[in-house]
C-alpha cells in the first residue's frame, strides 16, 4: 500500500506543483487518520466518477491527491477498495480517511504579516508579491505557513495536514491580495464547503494584453494539468469545470487592459490561464504569456482585492477588500 503523506506536498506555485513519489512505507498502520468521513452521494451525482466527485466535494484536495487516497485504499466504496474511473451509483456510500503527513521540519518564523482581520475562526492576511502559501519543494521557508505558525502557535486547523496547516486555499506566489486561513477544523470545513458550492465572494484586479471588443464576458473553459508539461495547466475537456466572468475597467495604453475577474469556481491558475486562452494574457505572466513581458518581471499583475464568506460561527456574511499593491498602482500610472 502506497504511502499517501508525499500528496500534502501539492504545492500553489508554477515551481511547486503537485510532487510525484514513489516512495512506499510499510508503517501505514502507525499513521493516524487525520479526518474519517462518510459520505452519501446525492442522485444528482450518479454516473460521475468518484475521484472526480471527491475532487468537487473536497475542494481543498486536488484530484491527484483523492487518487493517491483511493489507490492507498483510504477510500473505500461500501467497505470495499474501489478504482479511481468508478461511476457512482445509486446507494454508494464513501468512506473517506486522510492519514495524518509525516512530520516536517516546518519552522514558525517571525515574518511580518499585513493583518485585515482575525478571530477566534478565521485569520485574513493580505499576502505580498513574492510569498509562496504553503512550504514545498524550492520553498521550505519564508512561506505565509511559517509566519502563521510563529503568530498563531498551534491554533490552525489541521485537516489539510503538517504541510498546510491553517490553509483552506491558495493564491499564486506572484499574486498579491486577501487570503484566509482557518484556527480550526470547524471554521475549516465551514469554508471548505463554501468553496464547495462556490459562495465565496473571490474578485481580483489583473492587467491585461490587448484590448476586448466586449467590456463584459464568461470563460467557462474546464482546466486540467498540462499533459506536455505537469508545471502548467491547460485547457482540457477532460479537466474540471471552471468558470471566470470579467469586466473592462480601462483601456490604457500601449494596447493593455485593466480588468476586474470574479471566480465562479478556482482552479489551479485559473484566471491566468483562461485570460491567455482567449488572447489576453496578464502582464508580467511568462507561463501563459509572451516570454519577455514589458513594464515588470516580477510575475503576472494580478491582486485578489476583494474576498466575501460566511462566518462560520456567527453565519453573517462578512466581506474584505485590499487596496492595489504600490507596484501595481506604478505600472498602472505609467500606462494612463
Amino acid at each position: 500500500m502506497e504511502n499517501t503523506n508525499n500528496w500534502y506536498e501539492e504545492s500553489s506555485e508554477l515551481i511547486e506543483e503537485e510532487l510525484d513519489s514513489d516512495n512506499e512505507s510499510d508503517n501505514e498502520s502507525d499513521n493516524k487518520a487525520l479526518l474519517i468521513e462518510e459520505i452519501i452521494p446525492a442522485d444528482t451525482d450518479i454516473g460521475i466518477r468518484i475521484d472526480k466527485y471527491l475532487s468537487e466535494k473536497r475542494p481543498e484536495l486536488s484530484r491527484s491527491f483523492i487518487q493517491g487516497l483511493i489507490e492507498a485504499e483510504n477510500i473505500t466504496l461500501n467497505k470495499k477498495p474501489v478504482k479511481a474511473n468508478y461511476k457512482l451509483r445509486k446507494g454508494d456510500v464513501i468512506s473517506m480517511s486522510i492519514p495524518e503527513a509525516e512530520p516536517l521540519d516546518i519552522v514558525a518564523e517571525d515574518i511580518p504579516l499585513d493583518i485585515v482581520y482575525e478571530d477566534e475562526d478565521v485569520i485574513i492576511v493580505n499576502k505580498p508579491k513574492g510569498m509562496v502559501v504553503h512550504p514545498a519543494a524550492g520553498h521550505t521557508s519564508g512561506t505565509l505557513v511559517n509566519a502563521l505558525m510563529y503568530h498563531c502557535g498551534d491554533s490552525l486547523s489541521s485537516i489539510n495536514g503538517v504541510m498546510r496547516p491553517g490553509i483552506v486555499h491558495r493564491i499564486d506566489m506572484n499574486t498579491t491580495g486577501l487570503i484566509v486561513a482557518c484556527k480550526n477544523d470547524m471554521a475549516h470545513k465551514s469554508l471548505s464547503e463554501q468553496f464547495s458550492v462556490h459562495s465565496i465572494t473571490r474578485v481580483y484586479t489583473a492587467i491585461c494584453y490587448n484590448y476586448f471588443s466586449n467590456d463584459e464576458g464568461t470563460v467557462d473553459k474546464p482546466i486540467a494539468r498540462n499533459k506536455n508539461d505537469r508545471k502548467k495547466m491547460g485547457i482540457d475537456p477532460t479537466g474540471r469545470r471552471a468558470v471566470t466572468h470579467y469586466k473592462v475597467i480601462e483601456r490604457l495604453k500601449s494596447n493593455f487592459s485593466l480588468i476586474e475577474c470574479r471566480l465562479e469556481t478556482g482552479r489551479t491558475h485559473q484566471i491566468r490561464l483562461h485570460m491567455s486562452s482567449i488572447n489576453h494574457p496578464l502582464l508580467g505572466d511568462t507561463v501563459y504569456g509572451p516570454d519577455k513581458p514589458q513594464f515588470t518581471n516580477e510575475g503576472q499583475v494580478l491582486h485578489a482585492g476583494v474576498l466575501g464568506f460566511i462566518h462560520p460561527r456567527t453565519n453573517e456574511y462578512i466581506e474584505f477588500k485590499s487596496e492595489l499593491p504600490d507596484y501595481f498602482k506604478e505600472i498602472l500610472r505609467k500606462l494612463s
